[in-house]
């Protein structure tokens, strides 16, 4: 059942809200296929069949968000794996509004889009598209655990009330929306563009020299973290001394695990 609307959202975004859904991805993609254009804000306290990056699932514990931002980006197809690390910025942005300073502090982004505090997840973003007539349309899902954390087979994960954080999910709501809609406006801006994303990225990660390992396809390479290139791709220095360049995989923290 759809609950009431909730207020100080970006003002040309519509909005639904759940108590409960499969998953307001798949809930997006859905009403993109029935003709709506967006943007619309769908959010719910929880999912059933949430999901993450690599068909891992994702848990709503009680207190949590899960919301996603169906639109049409009106961007070349070259451009939608910007939107990854768009969003990594803008749930950054909103958590850490909501923190403490110390906890602040320990707040980073692990490439494209994890938001960790003190290392353990506290956010997971999923980005989506799909092209429905001649025109992309994209669900940019964010989940965040703003009360309880879900136990996670193969990460830590903690919730914002860890750190400090009183926020209920409908204030996080609005204040993630407005955040999103404005790394949007930055990503769009001729004078910004990803140029600007990229350096507030950088700005919210992990420092260049952390060592971690890309876990992509079939290989498993573990070096230094070096920024990013123009186009939001990771760079790692691995063992060798060689800059490797990774479009896609999973970033674990640290060095190989034995």
């Amino acid at each position: 059942m759809a609950l009431p609307h909730v207020e100080r959202l970006p003002r040309d975004w519509a909005h639904i809200d759940f108590e409960e859904i499969d998953s307001t991805n798949a809930e997006a993609m859905r009403r993109a296929a029935a003709g709506e254009r967006g943007p619309l804000w769908i959010t719910a306290r929880r999912q059933t069949r949430g999901r993450g990056r690599s068909g891992r699932s994702w848990t709503s514990a009680d207190g949590s968000l899960a919301a996603t931002l169906l639109f049409r980006p009106m961007c070349t197809l070259s451009d939608l794996p910007q939107l990854s690390l768009v969003a990594g910025v803008a749930t950054h942005t909103a958590i850490a509004g909501v923190l403490p300073t110390e906890a602040q502090q320990a707040c980073r982004l692990k490439w494209p889009n994890d938001v960790l505090i003190a290392g353990a997840k506290v956010s997971g973003i999923l980005v989506e598209s799909a092209i429905m007539g001649t025109e992309p349309v994209v669900a940019i899902g964010i989940g965040i655990n703003a009360g309880a954390a879900p136990i996670l087979a193969d990460r830590l994960a903690s919730g914002l009330a860890e750190y400090g954080s009183q926020t209920a999910s409908e204030d996080m709501s609005s204040r993630l929306a407005l955040a999103v809609a404005d790394w949007l406006d930055v990503w769009r801006a001729p004078r910004q563009g990803f140029a600007a994303v990229r350096t507030g990225w950088l700005e919210r990660a992990f420092s260049v020299g952390e060592m971690m390992t890309v876990n992509a396809a079939d290989e498993h390479v573990s070096g230094r973290f070096a920024g990013l290139d123009a186009e939001g791709s990771l760079l790692l220095t691995d063992e060798t001394g060689t800059v490797r360049r990774f479009t896609f995989g999973d970033v674990a923290l640290g060095g190989p695990r034995v």
